[in-house]
C-alpha cells in the first residue's frame, strides 16, 4: 500500500493538521506550505488540496482545531472534569477550585502550544476571519464568564460584569504564560508562579468583606 493509500476516512486531514502544527512550532507560519506537508507525509502534491483549498484554508483549519481543543479543556475544568485540578488554598469553594482549574488549563495549553495560540489569535482577528472561528474564540471567554456567573449566584464571586471579570482572569493567566514562554520568570518555577497568581486572582474575585 502506498503512503497516500494508507490515509483514509479523514486520516490524511488529521495527519496534515498534526504535521502542520509541528512545522508551525519549528519554523513559524512562513514555513508552512501544502506542498511541503505532502512531501513530509509522503503523499502526492495534490493530496492536501482535497482537504484544504490553499495555504490560508490550512491556517484557518489549524486555528479552528486549536480553539476546539482549548475550549474542550476549559469546559472540562469549568465543569470539574478529571484533569488533575486541585483546590487552591483559600479558594471560594468548588467554584474557586474550578476557576483555578481553568487557569491551569489555559496556561498549560498556552505554554505547550505557543506558536499555535499565536496563530489562533492572529487568524481570529483578521478582517476576513470566518464566523466559526470568531464564535470559537468568543466561546473561550464565555466558558469563564459562565463560571463567574455561577460564582456570583452562590456568593463565591464579587458582583460585576461576568465578561469583564473573565477578561481580567484571562489577562492574568495569559500574561503569566507569556512571561514563562519568554523565560522571564527568572528562577521562579512556572508551577509556583501559577499557584501564586491564581491565589491572588481568586482573592480579588471574592466578594468584599
Amino acid at each position: 500500500m502506498t503512503a497516500e493509500g494508507s490515509y483514509h476516512h479523514g486520516n490524511l486531514r488529521a495527519a496534515l493538521l498534526e504535521r502542520a502544527e509541528a512545522v508551525l512550532t519549528a519554523s513559524g507560519a512562513e514555513g508552512l506550505s501544502l506542498r511541503g506537508l505532502a512531501r513530509d507525509l509522503g503523499v502526492s502534491h495534490a493530496a492536501p488540496s482535497r482537504h484544504f483549498r490553499d495555504r490560508q484554508a490550512l491556517l484557518d483549519a489549524l486555528a479552528v482545531s486549536g480553539f476546539t481543543t482549548l475550549n474542550a479543556r476549559l469546559r472540562s475544568a469549568a465543569t470539574g472534569g478529571t484533569d488533575g485540578v486541585g483546590e487552591v488554598d483559600g479558594a471560594a469553594g468548588p467554584v474557586g477550585a474550578r476557576l483555578a482549574g481553568l487557569g491551569r488549563a489555559y496556561v498549560d495549553f498556552a505554554v505547550g502550544h505557543t506558536a499555535l495560540l499565536d496563530l489562533m489569535f492572529t487568524v481570529k482577528h483578521a478582517d476576513d476571519s470566518s464566523a466559526e472561528l470568531r464564535e470559537l474564540g468568543h466561546e473561550s471567554l464565555l466558558i469563564v464568564a459562565r463560571l463567574m456567573e455561577e460564582g456570583q449566584r452562590t456568593g463565591a464571586v464579587r458582583p460585576g460584569d461576568p465578561v469583564q471579570l473573565a477578561q481580567v482572569a484571562f489577562s492574568t493567566v495569559h500574561g503569566l504564560a507569556t512571561l514563562a514562554v519568554a523565560a522571564l520568570l527568572d528562577d521562579t518555577p512556572l508551577s509556583e508562579a501559577m499557584e501564586l497568581a491564581l491565589e491572588v486572582l481568586l482573592a480579588g474575585l471574592r466578594p468584599g468583606r
